[in-house]
This record gives C-alpha cells, sequence and structure tokens, in this order.
C-alpha cells in the first residue's frame, strides 16, 4: 500500500508506547507491545474483538509483509528507524509493532468452567520466556486459564509475548497476590492441585483423575515453594531415562508440556 496512506506516528505516541516496556506503564495504561510480524499476524488474527488493538506501527519496508491493513483503518500509523529502535525489544527490529489492550483482569468463576477442566498455575517462574511458552502450551491443550502466582514474569513483558508467538489471548491467564490461597479456593471449586516435584512419584503411575484437576509448574532453580508443596494433593515426577540423568532437571517450560499434555488425556 502506498506510504501517503497512512499518518505518522507522533512525537506524544511514541513516547507513550515506548514506555510500555516497563510494567508499571503497561498497568497504568492496560496496553502491552508486541514485536515482529508472526506474533503480529497471530494476534491479529486472533483478536478477541476489534477494540482490543490500539495501534499498528510500521515502518515503510514492512507494509508489503502486513496485508489487510484496510481493516485497521484510523490505528495504522508509519515510523521511521529511530522510532522503530526506541520501540524494539529485539537486537534486529522487523518494523511492525501493535499496541493492544490486556485481557480483562480478575479470576474466573466456578459458573464459567466447563465440568471438565485443567488450569496450570505457575509459582515463581522468573524467565519471562518460560511464561510465553507455558502460556502457549496450556492454550495448545485446551488449558482454562494459567494462573500466574507471586514472583512470577509479568505474561506481557515484551520476550513473554514474543514467546508465546502472539497466543496470548488464546488461553484466559492472571495474576494472583498468594498462590497458596488461589489454589485453597480452586479446591474448595472440586479441583485436584498437582505440583511437578522431583521428589514426586512418576506421574505415569496416578489413576483416578478428577474432571477438574490443577497443575503447579515452579521456580527454574528451586521448584515449587514449600506451602504449595504442603497443599498439593500428588507430587508429579517426569522420570529420566538410564540409571542416571545427564542433567540435573527440565527446563520449566518443558516440564510444564509433558504434564500439561499428560493431565490433558487422562
Amino acid at each position: 500500500m502506498k506510504r501517503s496512506t497512512f499518518p505518522p506516528l507522533s512525537k506524544a505516541m511514541l513516547s507513550r508506547f515506548a514506555k510500555l516496556g516497563q510494567k508499571k506503564y503497561r498497568d497504568i495504561e492496560g496496553l502491552f507491545i508486541a514485536e515482529g510480524l508472526r506474533t503480529l499476524r497471530e494476534l491479529l488474527d486472533h483478536l478477541p474483538e476489534p477494540g482490543m488493538l490500539e495501534a499498528l506501527i510500521l515502518d515503510e519496508g514492512a507494509l508489503d509483509r502486513m496485508s489487510g491493513l484496510k481493516r485497521f483503518s484510523g490505528k495504522v500509523f508509519l515510523a521511521d528507524r529511530e522510532s522503530c529502535a526506541r520501540l524494539a525489544e529485539t537486537a534486529t527490529p522487523q518494523g511492525v509493532f501493535g499496541v493492544f489492550r490486556k485481557q480483562p483482569s480478575g479470576a474466573a468463576t466456578s459458573s464459567s468452567h466447563d465440568r471438565r477442566s485443567l488450569i496450570v498455575a505457575l509459582d515463581d517462574v522468573q524467565d519471562p520466556g518460560n511464561v510465553g511458552t507455558i502460556i502457549r502450551t496450556a492454550a495448545w491443550y485446551g488449558a482454562e486459564a494459567v494462573i500466574c502466582g507471586e514472583g512470577t514474569a509479568d505474561p506481557y513483558n515484551a520476550k513473554a509475548v514474543r514467546s508465546s508467538a502472539g497466543s496470548i489471548y488464546a488461553v484466559r491467564h492472571y495474576a494472583v497476590p498468594s498462590l497458596v490461597k488461589e489454589l485453597h479456593r480452586l479446591r474448595k471449586e472440586g479441583y485436584m492441585i498437582s505440583a511437578a516435584s522431583l521428589d514426586g512419584t512418576d506421574y505415569r503411575s496416578f489413576t483416578g483423575w478428577p474432571d477438574r484437576r490443577a497443575l503447579v509448574v515452579g521456580n527454574e532453580a528451586n521448584g515449587i515453594s514449600r506451602p504449595v508443596i504442603d497443599l498439593a494433593d500428588r507430587l508429579l515426577l517426569i522420570p529420566h531415562a538410564g540409571k542416571r540423568p545427564n542433567v540435573e532437571s527440565l527446563n520449566a517450560s518443558v516440564s510444564a508440556a509433558i504434564l500439561t499434555a499428560a493431565l490433558s488425556f487422562v
């Protein structure tokens, strides 16, 4: 499309959107910024509603790589290289950015759950790449929600959004000040609480799973916190091959993927 079709990004908008790299401003504005062609395409294809898009920001070279821009009339802006550099969180920006509204806040209620339900809870998962990957995995396996406990990286961190590959709207996710309290609430709603643990029992040996189950994934270095371990109904171990493992443990997102898949089909 022609460059003249879209207005330039104003200095005021650039200043406002550049601040979204900080969680404080994401929380104040209720917005987040996403970067990259693949991420933007998936986000735009799965917008819950058109109003969730605040702005699309492109450099001139990106115009030919983005299709269907007419449907976002009034929300597409052109930016020069310097402006793109201010917005970018990557070393080699593609010149494609989107500013989106966050999901509505607040925990899901029991009335919104199907009879069969899986919830994934994150206990101090600090790497935003792991958080984004777990969100995408949870969406793939049809999880009801992802809960971000205290210490867990912001799902709207730029790295988390990239790692989710644009699936940030594909599953409900919300943060809680106390994961223990939230797990107690879920237990009252009929959820069995299971936690990934090196001190657990081979996850394949468990039977008698209820229709509602919650899986807790822990910190990359320290695993599940003691208060969560103490309330868990089942501790799940992913067995290694051979007599001794060649590494200390699995990556948090890999552990989450294995156990989410397992709990989705039992």
